[in-house]
């Protein structure tokens, strides 16, 4: 396919497109990263989705799944910052650096307690990637990439215990 094709192709569709981004958010940035995360991966199928009679279908969900998964990524972090900040780490209004710094040097202690495989899977999941894009990518079962997280996450609960 030539790239003249596929360009125009994208400059048609991209006023459908902000249509579509509208309908997740009113930020201008957002909407924009929706767009063009969209064409992106729109371009790993293009041969598939040019001439389909749905188009526009496909590229809503596309779209969709894109802003479902970031909602997850920033919820996962956030509950993950929540949970840090909720070690009671600081009693006195004043920030004590050093604290923080035993802090995550026992944190990255703990990591690279880990195995290789182990400490990637994690750094993934802590990423946002989801069980399923995980197993794939290590060639796992999606069953033993979740009790794996369990098993870390277990793990490093229990060796931060001393910051609950």
């Amino acid at each position: 396919m030539q790239h003249i094709q596929i360009n125009s192709f994208f400059q048609e569709k991209r006023s459908l497109l902000k249509n579509f981004a509208s309908q997740f958010t009113s930020d201008p940035e957002i909407k924009n990263d929706l767009i063009q995360d969209t064409m992106v991966n729109a371009l790993k199928s293009i041969e598939k989705i040019i001439d389909h009679p749905k188009v526009g279908s496909w590229l809503y969900v596309i779209m969709r799944n894109i802003y479902i998964n970031q909602y997850r990524k920033t919820k996962r972090t956030e509950n993950y910052h929540h949970e840090y900040a909720a070690l009671n780490v600081t009693d006195s209004i004043s920030i004590n650096s050093s604290t923080s710094k035993f802090i995550l040097d026992d944190i990255q202690k703990a990591l690279r307690q880990l195995s290789e495989e182990n400490y990637e899977i994690f750094n993934m999941f802590l990423e946002g990637y989801k069980y399923h894009e995980i197993a794939d990518y290590m060639q796992m079962p999606e069953g033993t990439i979740k009790t794996r997280i369990h098993f870390i996450r277990k793990t490093m609960k229990k060796q931060l215990s001393i910051y609950h």
